[in-house]
């Protein structure tokens, strides 16, 4: 567990640390928290404290990129706990308030405890992944900083995600050197244009992709497709569940 090699938040963390309590969206997505932009692709990249790593995770759950929502949790959560954190706690307290928070979360935990993921794991409920069990998982985005398109969040979808070579620049130097890190741990992409990226990484020797569970469908609740996804690619998904475990089984 630690702070990502690649972080920014000592560069950012005077500028986050002088936000007041009520800031503005304003006063976090302008040219001082501005990362990245391709202008002829109408796609800017802004930085966000998401750089909290479990690298003995053995579920990891990964996303497109932080959502304008996300952000601003990040933000709000260093500024609470500035005073009363070290900068990997304050990273880790990020992590923890701010992974797919909200109904997403919900629909998340769902869709895992009916495949049944919780059992492998001793848990009651996936729910436990985001409180009392959190050193079991790491969640992560293929991009890790937010990125927006035309202003709005990101969906993966327009520009191509892996054909533009912006995003595709900061996916290679920072998820995949992330999960390199890490012991063979079950990923779980969520969505199709995730699912795209992971494949990818995993032709390229980043990741197995014996252990990706693929067919997962995105939780967000705009997701209106997810159920029939989701129904689908049940039976699969439980079945590479089931041989995960055999051949990486965890000590109860």
């Amino acid at each position: 567990m630690g702070i990502v090699r690649f972080s920014k938040f000592r560069q950012y963390k005077d500028l986050l640390y002088a936000l007041p309590a009520s800031y503005t969206v304003d006063m976090i997505r302008n040219k001082h928290f501005l990362l990245d932009r391709d202008d002829k692709k109408k796609i800017e990249i802004y930085y966000a404290p998401f750089e909290y790593v479990n690298e003995r995770a053995k579920v990891v759950i990964v996303g497109i990129t932080p959502g304008l929502h996300q952000m601003k949790k990040s933000f709000s959560t260093v500024i609470e706990t500035k005073d009363r954190l070290n900068e990997e706690e304050i990273l880790h307290e990020v992590k923890k308030r701010s992974s797919f928070e909200g109904p997403m979360r919900k629909n998340l935990v769902k869709m895992l405890d009916e495949l049944g993921l919780h059992e492998y794991l001793g848990l009651s409920s996936t729910i436990e992944l985001f409180d009392d069990a959190n050193s079991l998982v790491h969640t992560g985005s293929v991009l890790n900083y937010p990125v927006f398109y035309k202003g709005k969040n990101y969906s993966g979808t327009t520009p191509d995600i892996l054909k533009t070579d912006l995003l595709r620049k900061h996916i290679m130097e920072g998820f995949a050197t992330e999960i390199s890190n890490m012991d063979q741990p079950l990923i779980i992409p969520l969505g199709v244009n995730v699912s795209k990226v992971l494949t990818y990484l995993a032709e390229q020797n980043y990741l197995d992709a014996d252990n990706l569970l693929l067919g997962f469908p995105h939780p967000s609740g705009g997701n209106g497709h997810r159920h029939r996804q989701f129904a689908e690619n049940k039976e699969q998904m439980q079945e590479m569940i089931r041989d995960y475990f055999l051949h990486h089984p965890i000590k109860l």
